[in-house]
């Protein structure tokens, strides 16, 4: 199996030879952020099956789980791409938006809605955690 995707303007692109562990909602604040209010849907797939095209740029930064997290991106067009935690530098979490095909997964629950607003649209059919959920894999 073959997962691709890119940022907004084509100068990063990537692919996966793994299918996802899990895909998460998270409201976080940092999320919020990079989802310009709206939560982040991202996907955990083990980091050795990554393989990127382009360059990026990492803002390394202390996530709201404590973790120190690196937060990969596009210098061109500033589209997200990954991040990854330093406690678990196995995984690396993919935003779904990238994805060509965002259909080859699907969230399994959602995380952090204690940060998120009171207007959020929270998928009653998903599980929720109020802050950070035991580590993926």
């Amino acid at each position: 199996m073959e997962i691709t995707g890119g940022c907004l303007c084509s100068a990063v692109r990537y692919s996966l030879t793994a299918s996802p562990i899990v895909t998460r909602v998270c409201w976080c604040r940092v999320c919020q952020y990079i989802g310009a209010g709206g939560a982040t849907i991202n996907a955990c797939f083990p980091s050795a099956t990554l393989g990127v095209t382009g360059e990026l740029r990492d803002l390394v930064m202390t996530a709201d789980s404590g973790n120190v997290s690196h937060r990969r991106f596009c210098p061109r067009c500033g589209t997200h791409l990954f991040s990854a935690s330093e406690a678990r530098p196995q995984l690396v979490f993919v935003r779904v938006g990238t994805l060509d095909d965002p259909e080859v997964v699907r969230p399994a629950m959602t995380i952090w809605t204690s940060s998120a607003p009171s207007w959020a649209c929270i998928d009653p059919s998903l599980p929720t955690v109020e802050r950070q959920p035991p580590p993926a894999a």
